[in-house]
């Protein structure tokens, strides 16, 4: 579906990127300065999120400050088997996301575990389920680039 962003979606998809309140009720003091109820707010975010345009809304946690990990990895897929092996890989709740790539290692994929051997256990079962060898790129350095998309 394709359609254009009404100057309050917009408005609202920009806020729920900055600053958005870290109180218990986001979306009410988000409504008081949109001048909706907070209701209105959530069916918007919804409805966006119904409609493809939003994909995901939702914090995101640094596994590794949290006392976890995680790690990128990659498989190479045999073009016939994509969709089966995508299925099996996202049926994993430890898989973070999953992305094709125009590429030999044309499956990637980030792992978050509660530790570092939950990485290499999950690895080891993805690849026994798949029968395709996972390949661990485990972060070596960090950056923090941020991520904005202007509405």
């Amino acid at each position: 579906m394709t359609r254009k962003l009404s100057p309050l979606e917009r408005t609202l998809i920009n806020r729920l990127q900055d600053d958005l309140p870290l109180v218990s009720h986001p979306f009410q003091e988000l409504a008081q300065e949109l001048g909706l109820s907070e209701e209105e707010v959530a069916g918007h975010i919804r409805t966006l999120r119904d409609d493809g345009l939003l994909t995901r809304f939702g914090p995101f946690f640094d596994a590794e400050a949290l006392g976890g990990a995680f790690c990128l990895c990659a498989i190479a897929v045999p073009p016939e088997r994509f969709e089966d092996v995508l299925t099996k890989v996202n049926a994993y709740p430890e898989v973070a996301h999953n992305y094709e790539r125009d590429h030999k290692l044309n499956m990637w994929f980030v792992l978050a575990t509660e530790s570092q051997a939950a990485i290499s256990a999950t690895a080891e079962a993805i690849e026994r389920d798949t029968g395709l060898p996972v390949l661990l790129f485990p972060k070596e350095r960090e950056f923090f680039i941020g991520f904005r998309v202007n509405a």
